[in-house]
């Protein structure tokens, strides 16, 4: 009961102060889902009843890729794949105040290995929203939380064909449950947002048997000039190439109460139920072409090395640490780009042992034929690995990678 009286307690002072958007276009079949920022380019394919009963549209995306690997040790490698292949539905029902997305993945990269007893992982996104003023939205089901920038942001939106080492690490990627969000994004004078979100914990299409343990997040955004054009804090790079500077400032915090696995919403199952907390500060500027973004992340947990009760080699972690990711880009007239980006990772003493610390270096370069719509992408990545044992490994990969989407 207690905890009952928490939760509708947490959603009734929401309002106060927390924030969920969603809007409509007018000229074409659209929606900006703002827990949900999905990169468009053009009107996809949608449908509208006559009587505007209903909205349909459709989306989708791919990415193929070719990669040639060489770790420190091992001989050389080359891997080819489909690494995202994406089909996304959105629009309304009966009232444009009622909104659904849905967003399906396909691609093995994206499924994931099938196990006995586990589910697959074909549905990404399945939610509801009910959006009763242009600031508010409500969404309940699954999708992304408010999390780290680079995570929140679509995959289809990144300048390197990957997110960074810290995003694989800390990120808490998506979850069942409510969200709200509230909104206040204007052009040319100081805005901001703000989103909670209390959800079940266990990540995406989790039926695990239910427990009592709950993961509640928090996350500010403020623009001190105004917002980005074209809703440019949702892809990476100046492709709107900003007239006059813009910034971005966020937080987010997360506490997984209970939580059944590694990283939370991610990673192997855990022998011992753990809390967990996350911290995200991220920082974007984009000005006549250039594009800057900074991040922090952190994971607190106590004890957070779990023992297999009947096999005491066999364990399961908690990846508690720190990491800052870097990256900064310039967008050509041409729509040529070139892209640099470092990042560094430290893991908490108490698991030094089993995770060693590391550095990314990543150079790309990128030519975007439709915005990141229809993209071609080089990269060069260098990761350095330093063990406890004061030993290091090297490893690095060139790849190429060609995005198309509608």
């Amino acid at each position: 009961m207690k905890r009952i009286i928490t939760f509708l307690f947490f959603f009734g002072i929401m309002p106060l102060s927390a924030q969920v958007t969603l809007q409509k276009t007018t000229k074409d079949n659209d929606l900006k889902l703002s827990a949900l920022p999905y990169y468009n380019y053009g009107k996809g394919l949608g449908i509208t009843s006559p009587d505007s009963i209903f909205q349909f549209n459709i989306r989708f995306r791919v990415q193929n890729r070719a990669t040639y690997l060489q770790e420190e040790g091992e001989e050389s490698a080359i891997d080819g794949q489909i690494r995202r292949l994406r089909l996304r539905f959105d629009g309304y029902v009966g009232d444009p105040r009622f909104i659904y997305a849905i967003q399906l993945s396909f691609a093995p990269g994206d499924v994931g290995e099938v196990k006995e007893g586990e589910n697959l992982n074909i549905i990404r996104d399945a939610v509801v929203f009910y959006r009763p003023t242009k600031h508010w939205n409500i969404g309940f089901g699954q999708t992304k939380l408010p999390g780290n920038r680079q995570r929140v942001n679509s995959s289809g939106a990144l300048q390197l064909s990957d997110r960074t080492i810290n995003n694989a690490k800390f990120n808490i990627d998506r979850d069942f449950g409510f969200q709200l969000h509230n909104q206040h994004e204007a052009i040319d004078k100081f805005s901001y947002n703000l989103r909670s979100a209390i959800t079940m914990g266990e990540g995406r299409n989790s039926t695990d048997e239910p427990d009592n343990g709950l993961a509640y997040t928090g996350k500010f955004e403020l623009y001190p000039f105004g917002a980005f054009t074209k809703d440019g804090a949702y892809f990476e790079g100046d492709l709107k190439r900003e007239t006059t500077p813009k910034l971005m400032l966020s937080g987010a915090y997360q506490f997984n109460n209970k939580a059944r696995r590694t990283g939370g919403q991610l990673g192997n199952d855990l022998f011992e139920k753990r809390d967990m907390q996350s911290l995200f500060l991220d920082g974007m500027v984009k000005y006549n072409g250039w594009a800057f973004m900074a991040a922090y992340m952190q994971r607190f947990a106590k004890d957070p090395i779990t023992v297999n009760p009947e096999d005491a080699t066999d364990i399961e972690y908690i990846f508690t640490g720190n990491g800052m990711d870097y990256q900064l880009s310039y967008l050509f007239p041409s729509n040529y780009e070139l892209i640099g980006r470092f990042s560094k990772q430290k893991a908490n003493s108490d698991i030094a042992v089993l995770a060693p610390d590391a550095k990314q270096y990543s150079i790309g370069f990128t030519k975007y034929v439709w915005e990141h719509a229809f993209k071609a992408q080089l990269e060069f990545t260098l990761d350095e690995l330093s063990y406890f044992d004061n030993t290091s490994k090297q490893n690095w990969y060139i790849r190429f990678q060609v995005e198309m989407g509608i």
